[in-house]
């Protein structure tokens, strides 16, 4: 089933969320966290996005804009990515942007190396990370085997459907869409993937073991028979 989203940053505005959730077009949200390598850089409306999104129940996810042109870079911007993100949960995929005319120029090597660095390090850290990337980039500027192991988010526009070979779970289909609540023109997005349940079942993105110790379990036997399970408090 495909659900449909949009991802936004400051440069959309103020947006009406509540228009947003009844348009009927958007079934989640990416937004931008921030870009480049110092704290100062996230961005200025993440949070308040991030908090009307969950007060009207709107899945999210997010993604930071690189500018990293070394694999140390790479990791500097990922731990500035990982402080905007602490305390903050994500039913979608954390994605890495990839996109300035500066890194593409380094050449597939250099560009794989930058990916596998930043992406690895927010991954080990506990959350489910994905590529942000144009379809024509993504095939020439990145390897094989980060393009197999990292969920994808290619973009193409023009296109009645995505022709990227490589497997992907979601697409970024226009930057001309128009939804309600969101002044002027947005990045529109079809998702393949159910990330969230991937993404609860797999306790990442803030959706930790610190949910579930606040359940007491029970197990008792009876009869011969065991029975095991979940208190609950009326």
């Amino acid at each position: 089933m495909i659900k449909y989203g949009v991802d936004v940053s400051v440069h959309n505005g103020t947006i009406d969320w509540n228009q947003v959730k009844h348009s009927g077009k958007v079934d989640f949200v990416i937004l931008r966290a921030g870009y480049g390598k110092d704290i100062s850089q996230k961005d200025k409306r993440f949070e308040e996005y991030y908090q009307q999104c969950s007060t009207l129940a709107i899945p999210v996810g997010a993604y930071w804009y690189s500018y990293a042109m070394t694999p140390e870079e790479a990791k500097q911007e990922a731990e500035v990515f990982l402080q905007v993100l602490k305390g903050k949960q994500f039913a979608y995929p954390v994605y890495f942007d990839l996109e300035e005319q500066k890194q593409l120029a380094l050449g597939k090597n250099a560009c794989s190396a930058i990916t596998e660095a930043f992406l690895s390090t927010v991954e080990n850290s506990g959350y489910f990370v994905g590529l942000y990337m144009s379809k024509s980039y993504l095939e020439n500027c990145i390897s094989e085997t980060i393009r197999k192991n990292y969920s994808i988010w290619v973009a193409q526009y023009g296109v009645e459907k995505t022709n990227y070979s490589g497997q992907f779970g979601m697409w970024q289909k226009s930057s001309s869409g128009s939804v309600s609540g969101i002044p002027e023109q947005v990045d529109l997005d079809e998702c393949y993937s159910d990330y969230p349940e991937i993404i609860r079942k797999a306790q990442l993105n803030g959706f930790s073991s610190s949910e579930e110790k606040e359940k007491k379990f029970f197990s008792l036997t009876f009869d011969g028979k065991t029975y095991s399970g979940i208190l609950t408090e009326n």
